[in-house]
């Protein structure tokens, strides 16, 4: 059930009665029109076929020559011929049927019969020329007479006509608003029980967990886009309550990591100031156990604040050109002079890579990134840091043999406060080097690309955009890493 299918079918619903309506009316206007046309034609006909019989009766008693009639009629008989002439005249232009216009004929021919049949007889005894005229003017009486029977009942049929469209005009009329009313109000109902109570029990829903109950949750139901907007509100409770339980485990996770460094640092501090005499040997094993602790909790602080600033957007890059075989190679001997364990091999281009960067923060995701490889590979294990160059990219990768990472853990590897299981257990942290580095290398304009297999090993590849063209053109031998490559 959509909301959005069910508000444009009752639109388009109303919109199709209200076009009947409108149609309907336009139809009812049209043939109310041609009605009062027709009865206004039968009206004239009636008309016209009485002033035919008045002039033949006023043309009769003008026959007092013949019939010793006295005329009072201020009209002569040319005047009465010519007005039966234009009435005849008129009256066919007004006749629509065949069947009128066949009337009009007969009444034509009737009334020309008796004109005629007066000329005849002007020289005639009145006796003898009224039985000849008499029955001719009854015959053109009775032709009239049909003539305006004939428009009589049209103007009856027409008005009948009329009238069942005037019952079916009310009926419709009356149809359609029962329907518009009824289509509303269901409507109405609808919204109000589908509509409107879901969105109430979401802003009741809503207004609860603002004020501190994190486990209301809002019903799902309704139309879809209701229901849609329901479950996104609860993935975002559940996401918000996720958060929190991660914030709380994160803040446990920082507080056992720093209290291991800092149990360190008590107790070394307690073994240099108790008093008694430390071989030399002993002693500078507690400083260098002293500076691993302090760099591993400077690191920590540092992923904190960078992971704030990043939050806050006010991680600010300091860029200059400086060559990427310079950079890769002072992480890897920071590495080597404090005596690794692992077998780290640098491999850089005779050629160089130049960088528009922020050395100190590529210098940061390289240390992130070798740290790794060395914390989840095993002791005596290889890690290669190698630079090379791919078109106008710079490409600097860090492959390591260690416990590799899943696809499930590679979803959420640069998530904040997230770190996959078997990285838990073999290395404390706070889960946030990853998700720095990898801001700081989007904010240079590239990327980090990962492959690993789980107990086969990991290559991170970071690419940076190489420096401008322009100033450092290029050999063509650039695009591709050199064949010569040194090995460190």
């Amino acid at each position: 059930m959509s909301l959005k299918r069910i508000m444009t079918a009752a639109i388009a619903m109303l919109a199709a009665l209200a076009l009947a309506g409108a149609a309907s009316l336009i139809i009812l206007t049209t043939f109310l029109h041609r009605t009062t046309e027709s009865m206004g034609s039968a009206v004239e006909g009636v008309r016209l076929a009485e002033a035919l019989q008045v002039d033949l009766l006023m043309l009769y008693r003008m026959s007092d020559t013949l019939l010793r009639i006295p005329s009072d009629s201020p009209r002569s008989a040319e005047t009465i011929e010519a007005s039966l002439r234009s009435h005849l005249a008129e009256a066919r232009r007004n006749a629509w049927s065949p069947q009128e216009q066949a009337l009009i004929t007969e009444a034509e021919r009737t009334i020309s019969g008796y004109l005629l049949a007066r000329e005849r007889v002007a020289n005639q005894p009145p006796e003898q020329a009224s039985r000849e005229l008499i029955p001719r003017l009854e015959s053109a009486l009775a032709a009239l007479d049909q003539l305006v029977a004939f428009n009589v009942n049209e103007a009856r049929v027409t008005q009948a006509r009329a009238d069942r469209w005037d019952q079916l005009a009310n009926i419709g009329g009356v149809s359609v608003a029962a329907l518009m009313v009824l289509g509303g109000g269901a409507l109405l109902w609808w919204m109000r029980r589908f509509v409107f109570r879901p969105l109430l029990d979401m802003s009741h829903a809503m207004r609860r967990f603002g004020a501190g109950r994190k486990r209301t949750r809002a019903p799902e139901s309704g139309p879809a886009e209701l229901r849609d907007m329901a479950h996104t509100f609860n993935e975002m409770a559940n996401s918000l309550a996720r958060q929190q339980e991660e914030q709380l485990t994160f803040l446990a996770g920082v507080a056992h990591d720093l209290r291991n460094p800092l149990s360190a640092l008590k107790m070394s501090a307690a073994l240099v100031t108790s008093g008694r005499p430390i071989p030399e040997e002993r002693l500078q094993k507690t400083m260098a156990l002293v500076r691993r602790q302090v760099a591993r909790l400077d690191r920590m602080v540092g992923d904190l604040l960078d992971a704030t600033r990043i939050e806050a957007g006010r991680f600010e890059l300091s860029l200059e050109e400086r060559d990427a075989r310079e950079l890769a190679a002072a992480v890897v001997e920071l590495y080597q002079a404090g005596g690794s364990s692992h077998d780290l091999r640098l491999h850089l281009p005779e050629e160089p890579v130049l960088l528009s960067a922020d050395a100190t923060r590529v210098e940061q995701v390289l240390h992130n990134l070798v740290s790794n490889a060395l914390k989840y590979s095993q002791t005596g294990s290889r890690v290669d840091v190698i630079v090379g160059r791919e078109g106008n990219e710079a490409v600097l990768s860090v492959v390591d043999r260690g416990i590799g990472i899943s696809n499930e853990e590679l979803r959420t590897l640069f998530t904040p406060f997230r770190r996959t299981g078997r990285a838990r257990e073999k290395a404390p942290g706070v889960g946030l080097g990853l998700s720095v580095a990898r801001r700081i290398v989007e904010a240079h304009g590239g990327r980090i690309e990962v492959e690993s297999r789980p107990g086969v090993g990991s290559t991170f590849r970071v690419r940076l955009p190489r420096a401008h063209p322009a100033a450092h053109p290029a050999r063509p031998e650039d695009a591709t890493p050199s064949p010569a490559d040194t090995v460190h």
